[in-house]
């Protein structure tokens, strides 16, 4: 798990901490496929660096944010416009390592939806129509994200994890659109039991990768 940047020359440090480069492992139109806006038409922005070490994370390849290439945020931007949408995902990693401010305002000036999907492990920064938090247990959220979120989806591997799911909606303000979704890899032995979970405590829902079931990004 290494997410700091190494070998920067101080005009690249100096353009990080303002946001206007970033080091982008992924970016591509698709549909949204887990969650609340699931079947959402969005642009995905994946960027490298995380620490929150989850042992079951389907992207691993994005933690060490120098395997990646700072990318110019306005050239990030550019390449969403072209691509038509009206609403981008940024994800990672953890996305809110970085400054977010200069991407989302960009993206705001062209009339953009902006959502996020966060740990809420890390401070937040810049605007958005939508913040999907997603805990960890290996670095939990704080405070500040529980009175952002929109929706909570929690991750489930194993049964603690409804103990955890439950512990993390008690801190949400408000009602909150609540979500269990399976770890893929485990999906046969899980679905089930999550199914019979949400008939009994209905106020979650279930949430699947349909991006997977679909073959898409």
């Amino acid at each position: 798990m290494e997410y700091k940047l190494h070998s920067l020359t101080e005009a690249d440090e100096k353009l990080v901490k303002e946001g206007k480069i970033l080091p982008v492992m992924e970016e591509f139109y698709t549909i949204q496929g887990e969650g609340y806006n699931t079947g959402m038409a969005s642009y995905f922005i994946r960027i490298g660096g995380c620490d929150v070490g989850c042992h079951w994370c389907d992207v691993k390849e994005s933690w060490n944010a120098n395997l990646h290439p700072l990318t110019l945020t306005d050239a990030v931007v550019n390449n969403t416009l072209n691509s038509k949408t009206n609403a981008v995902v940024i994800t990672g990693g953890e996305p809110l390592i970085y400054n977010l401010e200069y991407l989302t305002n960009q993206l705001k000036h062209h009339h953009i939806k902006t959502f996020i999907e966060t740990s809420g492990a890390y401070p937040f920064s810049g605007k958005w129509d939508w913040v999907c938090l997603s805990p960890k247990k290996t670095m939990p959220p704080l405070p500040e994200s529980y009175k952002i979120a929109d929706e909570l989806k929690v991750i489930i591997y194993n049964k603690h994890d409804f103990i955890w799911a439950e512990e993390q909606a008690n801190k949400l303000q408000n009602n909150k659109h609540l979500f269990l979704q399976p770890e893929w890899s485990k999906i046969d032995e899980l679905l089930p039991v999550i199914i019979d979970y949400v008939k009994n405590n209905t106020k979650w829902r279930i949430s699947l990768q349909t991006h997977k079931y679909m073959n898409i990004p």
